[in-house]
């Protein structure tokens, strides 16, 4: 690894020194400035990996350093030190894009970890440059990596819509990057720098959660010992996503129409609502029109979040991003496993795009990772790869015999699939086009029926 240049900015000379001399000892190249304006001088004029800078300093404070340095080149990571630490200070310095902060007094050890994790962040951006990707910076560190048509269009589509609050539906097969680009609308979104928080409905359980949402009042229920905010309280004047909303049990569906109509949640217990300005966006694996004609969806709530309808496409047909991010995915873990794989074989390529990829974006990442674990030498080959072959698919058909009723090939079908998947309910629901809610009751079902374990 390259050794990282540093530039240190304190008005305090011992500080410097001790900084410089800190630094210095885990292998830095290290420069120092006793003012702001000096230090921007000194940034315009050498390059630099990363700035730490105090925050009150005279004339120019560490956020005005922090916000020209941002000026002059925006990916440059900032890591501001300050004796006046509040939660204000901290708000302030990452609104204006600080990748961390520390206080006084700090040891040495608590310096050199938030150097690594910056500069390691910073080696993740070096090489989605070096290979030229289409990378969109994300909410939380991720990134959306495209070069495929329709995506650039998604993004495009998504990047115009979200200075708006209009809730937004994302579809897409498991695996695709729905709760990525849900990440990139909020980022680009005026309420960017606002909270954003998930909520994963497929895991609210069924009994708590109306509070998971809404939350409740001290008393309302044995085990409230106190009050507690719901997850769109928290979002307020953010982003809320309601990811597999489709696996939202009905009675929920209609006390969230409710808050999407009036925009005011009611606690469990309360009694007077609670305004909220929050943005909507909903995510689902599924098609949610069947599910409202299987009756399994509100219809007043799908066309309440079905605003702005936003469909990512398949891995399989986005061939232009399997070749970009099998070699995104292959310098990525590489460079974190001290590995010296740099190229991918024709012959890997090509069964690279060959290949169906139902598991989309994640399954491509995982079959990389593992190829660059396990194989050898400075070019990833076939034999490093473990993919499934097409054949076993049509491995061990169910019979078809007379006699045979509908819903024993319905329990054959649904125990199959769930072996093939090994035992992944999510991936099996997906395959037989149920919700995974009504997988669970299914095997419900067996199990009282014939006592047989849980899968």
């Amino acid at each position: 690894m390259p050794e990282q240049s540093i530039l240190v900015v304190d008005d305090e000379p011992d500080m410097r020194l001790a900084l410089s001399h800190a630094l210095s000892q885990n292998g830095y190249s290290v420069k120092t400035a006793s003012s702001g304006f000096e230090a921007v001088e000194k940034f315009k004029k050498d390059n630099f990996n990363l700035v730490i800078t105090d925050v009150k300093m005279p004339k120019m404070s560490g956020i005005e350093v922090l916000g020209e340095v941002k000026k002059i080149d925006p990916m440059i990571p900032v890591v501001m030190i300050t004796a006046y630490g509040t939660i204000n200070n901290a708000v302030e310095a990452m609104q204006e894009g600080a990748s961390d902060y520390i206080l006084k007094p700090f040891s040495s050890e608590t310096l050199e970890a938030a150097v690594k994790k910056v500069c390691a962040g910073s080696n993740n951006k070096s090489i989605c440059k070096s290979i030229g990707a289409n990378v969109i910076q994300n909410y939380q560190e991720k990134r959306i990596i495209t070069q495929d048509k329709k995506m650039l269009g998604i993004l495009n589509l998504a990047k115009s819509i979200a200075p708006s609050k209009a809730t937004v539906l994302i579809g897409g097969e498991s695996g695709t990057g729905k709760e990525l680009l849900s990440s990139y609308i909020h980022q680009n979104s005026s309420v960017g720098e606002r909270p954003y928080v998930a909520m994963n409905c497929a895991a609210l359980p069924e009994n708590l959660a109306e509070s998971e949402l809404f939350g409740h009042e001290k008393g309302s229920f044995t085990g409230a010992v106190r009050r507690k905010l719901g997850k769109f309280e928290l979002a307020n004047h953010g982003t809320i996503l309601l990811d597999e909303i489709s696996e939202m049990p009905a009675p929920l569906q209609a006390k969230l129409l409710r808050v999407l109509q009036e925009r005011e949640v009611d606690r469990v217990g309360g009694n007077k609502p609670i305004p909220i300005d929050v943005r909507v966006i909903a995510i689902s694996s599924i098609d949610l029109k069947n599910a409202v004609i299987e009756g399994k969806f509100r219809k007043d709530l799908f066309y309440r979040i079905n605003v702005i309808p936003i469909n990512i496409p398949p891995l399989r047909q986005r061939k232009a991003d399997i070749s970009l991010l099998s070699q995104y995915f292959l310098e990525k873990y590489c460079s974190c496993n001290n590995k010296k794989m740099t190229k991918i074989s024709d012959e890997t390529m090509s069964l690279l795009l060959k290949y169906d990829w139902t598991g989309n974006v994640r399954e491509l990442e995982n079959s990389i990772e593992r190829a660059v674990l396990l194989g050898e030498g400075d070019v990833l080959l076939p034999r490093h790869l473990f993919l499934d072959e097409p054949e076993n698919n049509s491995k061990d058909p169910i019979p078809l015999t007379v006699g045979l009723s509908v819903k024993e090939m319905e329990k054959q079908l649904i125990f199959k699939t769930l072996g093939e998947e090994n035992g992944n309910r999510t991936h099996a629901a997906r395959i037989l086009g149920i919700s995974i809610r009504t997988l669970r009751n299914k095997l419900r079902e067996y199990k009282e029926q014939e006592s047989l374990p849980a899968c």
